[in-house]
């Protein structure tokens, strides 16, 4: 039942909540030819929170058939703050719309005002509209009128049409009414995902499908803030994505096209582990992680990130940096490491030599090694090849089985393009301790070490195979520890399909083991690069977190590697994987990661936290001071030449005495009696004690310790004494 009343705007008394069946008439008036239609709509509305002085209801009929029926949630809001800041609102209205491409009304927003029609097909004046209204428990009928045209005068009359005429208008009409049913569509699209933010914000705990996800990142010991849920476009800043600090030496991987936030991803998990009194290492190729040692800007943009991220107490803060070069051309504290520390397979890599190349190598450095040479210098090793090709030192390969000439002289061109290339700046000593690597600061936060390239910038191979030195040299070492509450430290590879490239297949075997062995010193590593594939199967088999930034499929060869990496995560009904690992925004990671019980968790499309420290670089004059206050620079700034095999191999033997010429010699008396016949004499003191067996025995050992000092363990380097 319903009751007509004048056009005066009227309340619409909706229940505080709950659902009520709508039936109503809605008149159609269109505003060219002053021609009505009406159609018939049946909805169930839900109301919630309405102030019914600030809202009124209207249908609009664009796409509908006559008795049409069909339902709708239609939640009834207050105009937004941007609708009441314009002083030409004079109406505003929540609208339920039906178009031809769907079969359920949405609910939209409508505005009214003086200066342009609302986006609906009911043409209504710059006055509020009129209604009739009855109140039922069970039905709700409402009715809207048209009392005037938009830019007609209501006292003239309407203008008399042909059936034709009113037909082709009422044609054009309906089609302008399903582009603005469009409109209206995807207006409600828009509000109803930001009603969803604005509800979840301010929910203190994850509905639905995103608590199902975020529980699986639940962590009862520290845990690393990764960033937060993304489900169905919304961020749900409860639903938080952890890494336990208890996992990260089952280490992980960090992955994604260029310019997706790997690297800020990367200076968001150092500055956390810095914070939780972990030390890190990472090498900064491109030179902007530098400014993990300033605080970051403070706007409203990282504000705003921030918030989405649940990371409400959020505040710039730089970290305790110390910054490294290779060699002494670089601008931080040079580092250096020797040629027989680095051994014959990762300077093989470093040289570009195959299979056959680098077992000669191999070769020189064992008989270098057993004749106690130390090889700390290019010059060293330049100096012993020499030597083993030249005619004196035939004999010596002998013993070795012979270095052909053409290999060596390729070994000897590879070493004069690595010292053109700066090469002789970088090996030598004194050498990197790698226990300056596993400091932490007064403050209990841990140091993080920054390589930077340096003179090495055109051998970015050089780079990342001192990395996996230093590594190397962690594993030789550190001592057996097991599963640790937090790491002692973090090696972060940067650029990590450097490593791999053209790698030999010893070389590779090798860093499978320390990946796979490391874990018991209490290390982790994390592989940071554009494609999952450009880590071997065997060393991706090892990294327990994954974090995928967007991947981009242009190519066969991308898409090869698209499908290659969703087939290594879990499966999960909560997103089409494929679709979204190429949808990712900058900032955002598909994650998966190891529990605290050692199991996959859930599938979750991360927003990553914003970092707390400066996201730019902070300049080479703030590096190079850094540097020069650095208690390391005292350690390693002046460059040590002590004797080595260069020298030895040079040393030359001192001429023994002329004998003296035109020396007389007096003749004996002829009458000196014959002397007795000379007896063999005791053996002396000397010759008694070296005599003795055990003291034989001694000497051997002791000479053979000393023809194998230089032992080799992992990648052939250099063994150290256990720290």
């Amino acid at each position: 039942m319903s009751r007509e009343m004048n056009p005066r705007s009227v309340p619409i008394e909706f229940p505080a909540s709950g659902t009520v069946p709508a039936t109503g008439t809605c008149s159609l008036m269109y505003a060219s030819t002053r021609c009505s239609a009406s159609s018939r709509l049946t909805v169930d509305a839900r109301t919630s929170s309405v102030k019914p002085d600030l809202a009124c209801m209207s249908v609009t009929t664009a796409g509908m058939f006559a008795n049409a029926s069909s339902s709708a949630w239609m939640t009834m809001s207050t105009p937004s703050p941007r609708m009441l800041s314009s002083l030409s609102v004079t109406n505003a209205a929540i609208s339920i719309s039906l178009s031809l491409l769907r079969s359920k009304p949405v609910i939209s927003q409508s505005i009214h005002t003086s200066l342009s029609c609302t986006r609906s097909t009911v043409v209504r004046p710059p006055q509020p509209l009129g209604f009739a209204v009855a109140i039922d428990p069970v039905r709700f009928s409402a009715r809207s009128r048209k009392d005037a045209d938009m830019t007609g005068d209501p006292t003239q009359p309407a203008p008399t049409l042909s059936p034709a005429e009113k037909a082709k208008a009422a044609k054009a009409a309906a089609v302008e009414a399903a582009r603005v049913a469009a409109e209206a569509l995807a207006a409600a699209d828009a509000a109803e995902a930001e009603a969803r933010a604005a509800e979840q914000g301010s929910a203190p705990a994850v509905q639905g499908k995103a608590s199902e996800i975020a529980a699986g990142y639940a962590s009862a010991g520290a845990a690393l803030e990764l960033g937060t849920v993304v489900l169905d476009g919304v961020t749900d800043p409860a639903a938080r994505i952890r890494i336990p600090l208890a996992t990260l030496n089952r280490h992980g991987l960090v992955a994604g096209a260029t310019g997706t936030g790997k690297t800020k991803t990367l200076q968001g998990i150092a500055e956390q582990l810095s914070a939780a009194g972990v030390p890190v290492v990472m090498a900064d190729v491109k030179g902007d992680l530098s400014g993990l040692s300033a605080p970051g800007e403070d706007n409203d943009k990282i504000r705003s990130r921030a918030a989405d991220t649940g990371l409400t107490d959020w505040a710039p803060a730089g970290h305790p940096v110390e910054f490294l070069s290779l060699g002494t051309e670089g601008i931080g504290v040079p580092v250096r490491a020797t040629i027989t520390a680095f051994g014959p397979i990762l300077l093989s890599k470093v040289l570009g030599l195959n299979n056959t190349q680098e077992s000669t190598l191999g070769l020189i450095f064992h008989w270098a090694d057993s004749q106690g040479l130390a090889l700390l210098d290019l010059k060293d090793l330049r100096s012993v090849i020499m030597h083993l090709t030249s005619d004196e030192g035939k004999a010596d390969l002998k013993g070795i089985g012979g270095v052909s000439s053409a290999t060596a002289g390729v070994i000897l061109r590879a070493l004069a393009n690595l010292e053109a290339d700066g090469g002789d700046t970088f090996f030598g000593e004194p050498e990197l301790e790698t226990e300056d690597l596993l400091r932490v600061g007064p403050d209990g936060r841990g140091v993080i070490t920054l390589f930077e390239l340096g003179a090495q910038a055109s051998r970015p191979v050089m780079f990342s195979t001192f990395l996996m030195w230093v590594l190397a040299d962690l594993f030789q070492t550190l001592p057996e520890v097991g599963d640790v509450d937090k790491p002692k430290l973090v090696f972060i590879f940067d650029e990590a399909h450097l490593l791999f490239a053209d790698a030999s297949k010893a070389f590779l075997q090798q860093v499978e083991q320390t990946v796979k062995l490391i874990r018991s010193k209490g290390v982790g590593v994390f592989f940071c690069t554009q494609l999952p594939t450009d880590v071997p199967n065997d060393v991706l088999s090892q990294l327990g977190a994954r974090i995928q930034h967007a991947l981009r499929a242009f190519t066969p060869d991308d898409q090869k590697a698209l499908n290659k990496t969703v087939r290594t995560y879990p499966k999960t009904d909560a997103y089409d994987l494929e679709k979204a690992l190429t949808s990712l925004g900058t900032g955002e990671a598909i994650v998966t990661v190891l529990s605290e019980k050692g199991a996959p968790t859930p599938v979750a499309w991360t927003k990553i936290r914003p970092p707390r420290s400066l996201m730019d670089t902070i300049g080479n004059d703030a590096i190079a001071a850094a540097a020069s206050s650095s208690t390391l620079s005292v350690k390693y700034r002046e460059t040590i030449d002590r004797e080595s095999a260069y020298e030895r191999m040079n040393a030359r033997v001192v001429d023994a005495p002329a004998p003296v010429e035109n020396f007389d010699i007096p003749p004996l008396p002829a009458d000196l009696p014959d002397l007795p016949p000379n007896e063999p004499d005791g053996p002396s003191a000397a010759e008694r004690i070296m005599g003795n067996p055990a003291v034989k025995s001694f000497l051997r050992s002791a000479a053979s310790a000393a023809g194998r000092e230089i032992s080799r363990s992992i990648f052939g380097t250099g063994r150290r004494r256990r720290r």
